[in-house]
């Protein structure tokens, strides 16, 4: 009799897709509020880069820690707390008139986002799937964060135009507890016997004196600092540095007539092409070495941000650049998860993963806050997208050395 073949869309990824793509549309909208809220306070562009930069350290912080909680009071749990600590910092960041204050507030949206984001929700998706579907189940689940970025920035740019953006960050309060919704069809298996045989102090202390694990850490810094960046300065960097929209080209009659919409929508256009390019990467992350795969994403990012700076700024240059990007975008989460997952198991996969993604986290902090910064000192982004460039080529070599092979064989095979 012919083994049953585990069905791919499962309860648990639909919901666990529901929540990211809420979390992370609010999450890739941020930067379209840079030039609004800088011009209503008179702020310099540091002051809000600064409070994006908190929130994505914030978020990196939170993120083992959301991981750890999940596995000792329960997956639904967290993520309630996770969504009820993102709603509190929308709320209270709508009322804030001072940079500290909107800077503060931003640790709660940062822990929010750990909360409801990759670290508890692929955590869950992994263990939810069969060892035929992980890879896939991973980046569809990582996809769906970049469908929240698609019409994220767009739709926070359209609520703009007729509210002010203390409201539109109150009506995203509202959907991210709406998101809420979905939470009962969280339900994941419990970890095997096998899988609990190590406490999680005993797979960190492994975990930590394995090379390996360092590497995976350091590797994903460049990604936190190119996404972040971009995220949060991009949308201000096509406004002010790119050449003006033919009033009688394509984009003018599609209603893109000012490098400002340009901007919201080049955001859109990452999350988009990313969509495929995730799919993609946890398509491939089944059948070929995953190292080699995030060296060549990371490869391909340097290639693609050395070229779009060294080039004039024009609409041709912003869409060509967001499309290969975004194909680039999030394949290194898939890949990443799964190398976690694969090397050091599933029964601590939320609290490991989550620690690597603090690596993620201090390169977000440093481009979203290098950004504002070296823009006030400059007048432009050129000097910190270089930097950008540097340190993707750091992550595409450090990838190289990385042994793919489960902790547990490695050390039964130095006993042997």
């Amino acid at each position: 009799m012919a083994a049953q073949r585990t069905p791919l869309f499962t309860p648990v990824l639909l919901a666990g897709c529901i929540i990211i793509i809420v979390s992370f549309a609010i999450r890739a909208s941020f930067g379209v509020f840079q030039i609004p809220i800088a011009a209503d306070f008179n702020w310099p562009r540091a002051e809000f880069s600064l409070a994006i930069a908190i929130q994505n350290l914030f978020w990196g912080i939170g993120q083992p820690i959301f991981g750890a909680l999940a596995e000792r009071i329960g997956d639904r749990k967290a993520i309630i707390l996770g969504a009820l600590t993102y709603a509190a910092g929308l709320v209270m960041s709508s009322m804030a008139v001072t940079p500290e204050a909107h800077q503060f507030f931003e640790i709660f949206i940062g822990f929010g986002i750990a909360g409801t984001g990759f670290g508890v929700i692929l955590a869950v998706v992994g263990r939810a799937s069969s060892d035929e579907n992980r890879s896939m189940s991973l980046a569809i689940a990582t996809a769906a964060g970049s469908g929240g970025q698609v019409f994220g920035a767009p739709v926070a740019e359209w609520l703009l135009s007729f509210m002010d953006w203390q409201n539109v960050f109150l009506l995203f309060a509202a959907s991210v507890i709406a998101s809420l919704l979905a939470l009962p069809l969280m339900r994941a298996p419990v970890a095997s016997k096998p899988d609990i045989e190590d406490s999680l102090g005993m797979i960190l202390g492994k975990a930590f004196r394995d090379p390996t694990y360092t590497l995976i850490f350091l590797g994903f810094f460049s990604c936190g600092y190119q996404l972040a960046f971009v995220t949060a300065h991009f949308p201000a960097m096509v406004t002010e540095m790119c050449g003006a929209i033919d009033p009688s080209g394509t984009l003018a009659s599609l209603g893109v007539s000012t490098t400002s919409a340009l901007g919201a929508i080049s955001i859109s256009l990452i999350g988009l092409a990313n969509i495929a390019g995730t799919l993609l990467a946890g398509y491939l992350g089944k059948r070929y070495s995953k190292k080699y795969l995030l060296s060549g994403i990371y490869l391909g990012r340097t290639i693609a941000a050395a070229v779009f700076i060294a080039l004039p700024i024009t609409p041709t240059s912003v869409l060509i650049f967001s499309v290969t990007m975004g194909a680039l975008w999030l394949a290194t989460v898939p890949l990443t998860s799964g190398l976690v997952a694969y090397v050091y198991g599933l029964r601590y996969m939320g609290t490991l993963y989550g620690i690597v993604f603090f690596s993620h986290q201090l390169g977000a902090f440093l481009g979203v806050w290098l950004g504002g910064k070296l823009y006030d000192i400059y007048g432009d982004y050129t000097i910190v997208w270089w930097v950008g460039v540097g340190v993707g080529a750091f992550s595409a070599i450090v990838h190289l050395p990385i042994k793919e092979i489960p902790l547990g064989k490695r050390v039964e095979r130095a006993l042997a």
